[in-house]
Parts: C-alpha cells; structure tokens; sequence
C-alpha cells in the first residue's frame, strides 16, 4: 500500500467484540449503512500505526447498524480479542477535507512534529471532553497527543499533513 493510499481511507465501523471462538467479529458501522460496504473491496484495520487490509469472507447484518463479519486472517478466537475496539476503515472515494467541528477528519493524515520530522499516520481521535487527543501510529509504537489549538502549527489540507509541537516524552 503506498502512502498515497494510506492518506485515502475513512472510518467507518467499529469492531465491538468477538462472536464465538472462529474469529466471527460483531461490528458496529458509523456513518455508512451496512448495505454500503462493497464486498469485494478490501477494509483496513490499524495494527502498529499501520493499515493492514483484510478481505469479508462472511457478512450478516444485524439490525440497521451491526453485522457478524468474518475477515481474512482473523481465524480464532485470540485474533478476534485483538481486533476488538479497534476501527475499520475502507478506502475513501473522496478524501474529506479537514473540518474543525468535525477533528476525526484528521484521520489517516500524517503528523509531523515542530522540526519537520514525521511523527506517524492519524489512526484515531478521542473527544474527550476538554482534552480532545488524536492517536499516532509511530515507528515505536501507537501513542496519545493532545489536540490544543496552541499545539498545531499548521494544517496542510492538500497534503492532508498536520504539524504540531509534540510535548515531551510522547514519541
């Protein structure tokens, strides 16, 4: 997968635990409908701050939100743990534009820090209150930083690139 790809995927479920001991997962989707899933186009989950695409082998929705899914790969019962809580993502037809009401938009972008070295991709935001926090996948591993204005130094929507004064012992 090259970078270019990386910066073109969009959330759009959530792995919400495992189904039985076969690595069945149960998922619950975001702003896409179930039915909108193509099948035979891989999703992506984040392992190590790295986009690792998976294929649906079997897909039963439930209810309007959830479906059972099996994915490649993901075959019993301890690989299924390890994906739980984490989100899946497809590739965007339409990478969207940064949106400072909506910071998750931040997602698959690349985080520099304040001397121009890359941080890690944006695999996650968390909106906690007072303390929104964006998650990196770095070379050493996944990591928190808070997300304050007084932290970001520039947003390139282009290049999808966000640059930010990391603070100490973070990365």
């Amino acid at each position: 997968m090259s970078e270019a790809d990386i910066h073109n995927l969009q959330k759009i479920a959530q792995v919400l635990k495992s189904n039985g001991t076969d690595g069945e997962l149960v998922i619950g989707f975001r702003d896409i409908a179930p039915e909108d899933i193509d099948l035979e186009e891989p999703v992506f989950i984040f392992y190590d701050g790295l986009p690792v695409p998976f294929f649906i082998d079997s897909f039963t929705r439930r209810g309007s939100n959830k479906a059972l899914v099996h994915l490649t790969d993901i075959t019993t019962l301890a690989d299924a743990e390890e994906a739980a809580g984490k989100s899946i993502y497809m590739k965007a037809d339409n990478p969207e534009r940064f949106d400072e009401e909506d910071l998750s938009t931040l997602i698959g972008w690349t985080l520099f820090d304040e001397n121009h070295n890359e941080v890690g991709i944006i695999s996650d935001f968390f909106d906690i209150p007072g303390n929104p926090c964006i998650e990196a996948g770095t070379i050493s591993g996944t990591v928190m930083i808070p997300l304050h204005e007084d932290l970001i130094i520039s947003v390139d929507e282009d290049n999808r690139i966000l640059t930010m004064v990391i603070p100490d012992g973070l990365v």
